[in-house]
């Protein structure tokens, strides 16, 4: 069911303009956490899921979609107390609603937490004791230092956060006496705000249009094993697995790969393998094989930990299509070796070649052959900086995206990145000089997409603009409205508003 309340929508789509494809859920709230500031936020935001046409419930049930709860700052809540991992059990629910934890915090702290991180980040290497704090593992410090040189400071205490109140999605809100603004934590890292704007009501709007488009998003990691198992013999003479391991070392040492994060370093949950994978991945990659007429992967880092960096022909898979349903991926098992399911983004980079034309390999490959104009796509949690226009172009996302923020492995992403490429004029026009193009995912990363170029092995044409600073990989994915605007040295540069 679409997002109720149409006139709601139309007289506020000029500010933001807004996903066509929202659902109506069923929200309910059950406190953890007594608080002013947060009893404030709670009430004007249930007011606002009301106001848009979703059920506010007095107790979750089976229709509930969202949980909504509250825990403190600062005071480590005990795994078999946090809902994410007892809400079912508790409720008597037949299916686990998405958690949502809002925990309160007044400005002052956030401050003393930022100018703290802001000083520790600098030491290198890290020293474990500036990273003690109530119920982190003595290991924290590893990942708090990784993610606050990733995403800055607010990284850094976004995992603290979420490690303590026990909660992958938590809504920080921060205000002395009243909500000033809510910060949304996520999985990925994602760590947009949202403010009043000169009203109450707005922030609250914005919270809620953000956590509907969360929910309205459908995983789309129910990948399907199709066809006989490509032969031994013919996966041994392909170069594709090893053009992907080397690609892996060479994107890796120029450091475009995160650090795998794993729960474990950060709290103790036994229960966690339950609910959410025990670490997730640090993105992923592929490019296209002729003689398989399909696209080799890395797969998923949430069954098993991966790295990106030097991954074997184990941690590869065949993806030959997406299922009707547009659940998952259709993946053709190899004999002989291990066989994990692709990456959470499989359906998204096997779909992104659906809207462009195919071209026919000639001079320079060894056999002619059809292709889809992309050869080899590159996903990770990463910005770019600055590109050069006549090597690199930049297709954006539709600008809902840029407002409301989708999640990886979801259908809303998918299309949202094959709609994007869709648009370039590099992949639509085989003959367009430009080898390079990418977009950007707000709070999570890039997408970039590599054409064919003869005498270039996959991914060699990316890493060498990397070489040349005519692609620069930025730590900091932007969290908020960006854009690319000329600089003073023929390079497009990133500027956030």
């Amino acid at each position: 069911m679409l997002l109720l309340n149409p006139s709601l929508a139309a007289s506020r789509s000029n500010n933001k303009p807004l996903h066509s494809w929202l659902r109506h859920l069923h929200v309910t709230y059950v406190p953890g956490h007594r608080h002013p500031v947060l009893d404030q936020a709670v009430a004007g935001i249930l007011q606002q899921f009301a106001a848009w046409g979703h059920t506010v419930q007095e107790a979750p049930d089976d229709a509930t979609d969202l949980l909504l709860t509250s825990a403190p700052f600062g005071e480590p809540l005990n795994w078999r107390s946090a809902l994410m991992f007892t809400a079912r059990h508790r409720f008597k629910l037949s299916r686990q609603p998405t958690v949502v934890t809002l925990v309160p915090m007044a400005p002052s702290e956030l401050d003393r937490l930022t100018a703290h991180f802001e000083a520790v980040l600098l030491k290198s290497p890290p020293d474990p004791e500036d990273y003690e704090f109530p119920g982190l593992a003595p290991t924290a410090y590893r990942v708090l230092y990784e993610q606050g040189h990733r995403g800055g400071p607010m990284l850094a205490i976004q995992r603290l956060v979420q490690a303590q109140a026990k909660s992958i999605r938590v809504l920080l809100v921060v205000g002395q006496d009243e909500p000033e603004r809510i910060y949304h934590f996520d999985l990925v890292g994602a760590f947009p705000v949202s403010r009043p704007n000169g009203s109450p009501t707005a922030m609250y709007d914005d919270v809620v249009l953000r956590l509907t488009t969360c929910l309205s998003s459908t995983d789309i990691h129910h990948h399907q094993t199709v066809g006989e198992p490509v032969p031994r013999a013919v996966w041994a003479g392909l170069d594709t697995p090893k053009a992907m391991c080397r690609a892996g070392y060479e994107l890796g040492r120029r450091g475009f790969f995160t650090d795998t994060v794993f729960i474990g370093d950060l709290t103790a949950v036994p229960a966690v393998a339950g609910v959410v994978a025990s670490q997730y991945s640090e993105g992923c990659y592929a490019t296209w094989e002729p003689r398989l007429d399909a696209l080799i992967a890395t797969v998923t880092g949430s069954a098993r930990p991966v790295d990106k960096k030097q991954i074997t022909e184990d941690e590869l898979a065949v993806i030959v299509g997406v299922r009707p349903d547009y659940l998952g991926a259709l993946v053709r098992e190899v004999e002989g070796k291990r066989n994990d399911p692709p990456s959470s983004e499989a359906v998204e980079m096997y779909d992104m070649d659906r809207p462009l034309p195919r071209i026919r390999l000639g001079d320079g490959w060894p056999e002619p052959v059809e292709v889809p104009v992309i050869r080899s796509k590159l996903h990770g949690h990463r910005g770019i900086k600055a590109f050069d226009p006549t090597a690199v172009e930049y297709v954006p996302l539709d600008l809902p995206y840029l407002h409301y923020f989708v999640t990886c492995g979801t259908d809303s992403q998918a299309r949202g990145v094959r709609d994007a490429f869709g648009r370039s004029q590099a992949m639509a026009n085989p003959d367009d000089p430009r080898p390079v193009a990418f977009t950007i995912l707000p709070g999570h990363g890039v997408v970039l997409a590599e054409k064919w170029v003869p005498g270039k092995a996959p991914f060699q044409v990316i890493w060498e603009l990397m070489d040349a600073g005519r692609l620069v990989v930025d730590s900091h994915v932007p969290q908020g409205l960006f854009t690319y605007e000329p600089g003073g040295d023929g390079r497009y540069v990133v500027r956030l508003f």
